[in-house]
């Protein structure tokens, strides 16, 4: 009889080759895991679903839930591994952890968390962030985590005279698997602003921070509270026997495997769209939105729309990032399916699904006004720093000469998660910053044709998606733990380039005239109505 041919990929997982990314991301926690000599090709994948808790005002996660929701993706991953192959995973050959950048979590000399991990989405750091850009002549965004240090400074929380190292959640999780203090540049970017010419924290800013009299009244001193920095395809030290038990408690997982310098979910954004290199760009989109642009040059000025930040291999980029994406968009669709479901509606016999209801009603939108008919759509939950919105109040908003109807109110709800990323991407192009590639990533970005022809029209440049958008950032992550593990010395881009996006398809949009002038005069209205918005904020 002859021997039955293992599915192509086996090999890969059974010769401990295979490379496994992990995000954390705000919503879910994924893992991918790919074959380094097929890097565009996914050999299997897991999920767990999670959600932030607004404890005493704050915005956080529990370390509780970052390790049993690993460990519930992992398993998930193990269980799709047996499912296609047959075989246990117990073996990696590389491996690398990427998460939701900024945020702040402090710990003790006995690496104890000393208060609850404060995510991104907290914008309680107006002060420090104010003072910190005027100090150091750059823009010091709210979420980033030495604005949440040294408003804890400036709050005298008691917790400060016991801090000794703060981190990220990516770099967090990247020492318990591996005991290095170590994060990838571009995640450490979100955390202070680093030097392009050293790749490094800038040590000038750094050196007036600690000046500070509130500093120095605290004895921080900054160089020993951050963690180091490496770029992508260093090596970032391997996943420890304790590691491999806090991801896998069945034992099954052996250690290791070669760690990649752990990433924000910005950077594994830019690698799994293929947009590392200067005059390129890519818009992700979850329940957060932001875009990234590689700069030729350093900007003439700073702008508080916007970070600079860096590619995992370090080069300067813009970033817009705005607290708020698709989560709003998401509610309205759900609300739409139970509709469905309560009245009986069915697909080919079926309850009408959330991926077809997403469908439908993203198509709806085609047939809606280019200026969505006069309605408007806030999607704020949280703060909006770009658009001036210290707290967040969803709004649906319409003056009595508007037509409400289901294309124009889903147009206004999908032009609402690009609003405020277009009023800073408008101050790009007053820097006369050139793109010839956008590329997009991100459910939304699913139905083919909709979300995307929209955010072209919202940009008015064209906007690619690869056939690789929908694995997002855990791929990205996994493409960046092969590369850590691979002996040649070609550069990020032209290993994305040449090995990865070598025979990847790409469907591009070109923006609509009628789009771009309809996406026009729906953000004019936008931008005046955000004193609605703001005044939602302060009564409601």
């Amino acid at each position: 009889m002859s021997a039955v041919a293992a599915p192509a990929g086996a090999d890969a997982i059974t010769a401990g080759r295979a490379a496994l990314g992990i995000e954390l991301g705000s919503t879910r926690i994924k893992a991918c895991l790919i074959d380094p000599a097929d890097p565009a090709t996914v050999l299997a994948v897991g999920s767990h679903e999670w959600e932030n808790q607004f404890v005493d005002r704050v915005w956080t996660y529990s370390l509780d839930a970052v390790w049993s929701g690993l460990q519930a993706a992992f398993a998930d991953l193990a269980a799709d591994v047996q499912r296609r192959y047959g075989v246990a995973l117990t073996s990696l050959g590389s491996i690398g952890v990427s998460a939701m950048m900024h945020g702040y979590l402090a710990f003790d000399a006995e690496d104890e968390l000393l208060v609850p991990f404060r995510t991104w989405r907290n914008t309680s750091t107006g002060p420090a962030a104010a003072e910190l850009s005027e100090l150091f002549g750059v823009n010091i965004p709210l979420r980033w985590s030495i604005a949440h240090l040294y408003q804890a400074v400036l709050d005298h929380e008691p917790h400060v005279s016991e801090v000794r190292s703060i981190n990220t959640l990516a770099g967090y999780v990247h020492a318990r698997l591996t005991g290095r203090r170590v994060l990838g540049v571009g995640d450490a970017s979100g955390m202070f602003p680093i030097d392009a010419a050293t790749r490094d924290y800038d040590a000038a800013l750094a050196a007036r921070f600690d000046d500070l009299p509130a500093v120095r009244e605290a004895g921080l001193t900054l160089a020993e509270l951050l963690p180091k920095v490496l770029v992508a395809g260093d090596v970032a030290g391997e996943l420890s026997a304790e590691g491999a038990a806090l991801l896998d408690p069945t034992g099954t997982l052996g250690a290791g495997a070669v760690a990649a310098p752990p990433e924000g979910d910005a950077g594994t954004g830019m690698v799994a769209t293929r947009s590392v290199a200067p005059r390129t760009g890519n818009v992700s989109a979850g329940t957060s939105i932001f875009a990234m642009v590689v700069l030729e040059k350093p900007l003439s000025s700073a702008h508080h729309e916007l970070d600079l930040v860096t590619t995992p291999a370090g080069d300067l980029v813009a970033m817009v990032h705005c607290n708020n994406g698709a989560s709003e968009l998401a509610a309205w669709v759900q609300l739409f399916t139970r509709f469905a479901a309560a009245s009986g509606a069915t697909i080919d016999g079926a309850p009408v699904s959330t991926d077809a209801a997403f469908e439908a009603l993203f198509r709806e939108a085609l047939d809606g006004a280019a200026d969505a008919g006069g309605v408007l759509a806030y999607n704020q939950l949280a703060g909006e720093p770009i658009a001036g919105v210290d707290e967040g109040r969803p709004l649906v908003v319409r003056t009595p000469d508007s037509i409400l109807n289901l294309g124009n109110f889903m147009r206004a709800q999908l032009y609402g998660v690009f609003a405020a990323l277009a009023l800073g991407m408008r101050i790009l192009d007053g820097e006369g910053v050139a793109l010839d590639q956008m590329f997009a990533h991100g459910g939304m970005f699913r139905t083919a044709g909709v979300a995307q022809r929209f955010l072209a029209g919202a940009l008015a440049a064209p906007v690619s998606v690869a056939d690789t958008a929908s694995e997002g950032g855990a791929w990205g992550m996994a493409v960046l733990a092969a590369y850590a593990a691979d002996d040649s010395a070609v550069d990020l881009d032209a290993y994305l380039r040449e090995q990865v996006f070598a025979g990847a398809r790409f469907e591009t949009v070109q923006p609509d005239p009628a789009d771009v002038a309809g996406f026009t005069q729906y953000l004019q209205r936008y931008r005046a109505g955000l004193a609605v918005e703001r005044a939602a904020g302060e009564a409601l």
